[in-house]
C-alpha cells in the first residue's frame, strides 16, 4: 500500500512540475507575442490556458484522493497542502499570461504607437521572471531552501523594472499623445510581470513550508 501510495505522491509532483514548465512556456509566448504584434501568438496562449486550468483541476482532484483515502502523515499532508497551494499560484500566473494576450490583441486592432525603449525593459523584466518561474520549479523538485530564498529576492528586480517601465512611459506619453493607449497597454503588461513575480515568491514561501513547516513571508 505504501508503495502505491508514494507512486501516487510522485505523479502528484510530477503534474505540478508539468504545470509550471506549461505556464512557464505561456508567459514567455504572450510576452513574444505582445512585443511582435501578434495576434495569432496571443490566440494560442488564450488557448493554451484551457490545457493548464485542466491540469490545475487534476491536480486538485489528486490532492483530495490522497487526503481522503489515504490518510497521509505530517510531512505528507505538508507536501500535498503545498502542492495544492502552489498550483493555485501557477493558476493565477497564467490568468495574467491571458491578460498580456489580450493586450497583443487590443494592441493589434487599434494599431497604437510603439515605444521601443519600453518594449526592450519589458522584455528585460520577462526574461527575468522567466529565470524565477524555471529556478522555482528546479528549487520545488530538491525542496531547496536557498534557492527559494535567493529567487524570492531576484522578486526586487523585477519590481524596480515595474517601476522603470511606468516612469519611461509616463515621460513618453507627456511627449506624445499618439503613444498614450500604448503606453497604457505597457504599463499594464509590466504590472502583470510585476504580479507573475509576486507569485513565484509565493511558490518560494511554500518550498520554505515544505521542508520546515513554517510559513515565512520572503518578500
Amino acid at each position: 500500500m505504501r508503495r502505491i501510495y508514494d507512486d501516487e505522491l510522485k505523479s502528484m509532483h510530477a503534474q505540478f512540475t508539468k504545470m509550471g514548465l506549461m505556464v512557464n512556456e505561456n508567459i514567455l509566448l504572450a510576452v513574444k507575442a505582445f512585443i511582435n504584434h501578434d495576434k495569432e501568438a496571443a490566440n494560442r496562449v488564450k488557448k493554451n490556458d484551457k490545457a493548464i486550468n485542466n491540469i490545475e483541476l487534476e491536480i486538485e482532484e489528486m490532492c483530495f484522493k490522497l487526503i481522503a483515502l489515504q490518510q497521509p502523515v505530517s510531512s505528507d499532508l505538508r507536501s500535498i497542502v503545498t502542492v495544492m497551494k502552489a498550483s493555485s499560484d501557477l493558476e493565477r500566473m497564467g490568468d495574467h499570461a491571458v491578460s498580456i494576450a489580450r493586450s497583443v490583441i487590443r494592441v493589434k486592432e487599434l494599431h497604437n504607437k510603439r515605444i521601443p525603449l519600453v518594449e526592450g525593459k519589458i522584455a528585460e523584466q520577462a526574461e527575468v521572471v522567466k529565470d524565477m518561474v524555471e529556478d522555482s520549479l528546479d528549487a520545488y523538485i530538491r525542496i531547496d531552501v536557498e534557492a527559494a530564498y535567493t529567487i524570492a529576492e531576484t522578486d526586487t528586480k523585477v519590481d524596480d523594472l515595474f517601476v522603470e517601465i511606468n516612469k519611461l512611459c509616463l515621460k513618453e506619453m507627456a511627449k506624445d499623445a499618439e503613444v498614450v493607449p500604448g503606453g497604457t497597454d505597457y504599463i499594464a503588461v509590466s504590472g502583470y510581470l510585476e504580479r507573475i513575480g509576486d507569485y513565484v515568491t509565493n511558490i518560494c514561501e511554500r518550498i520554505v513550508y515544505l521542508k520546515t513547516g513554517e510559513l515565512s513571508e520572503l518578500n
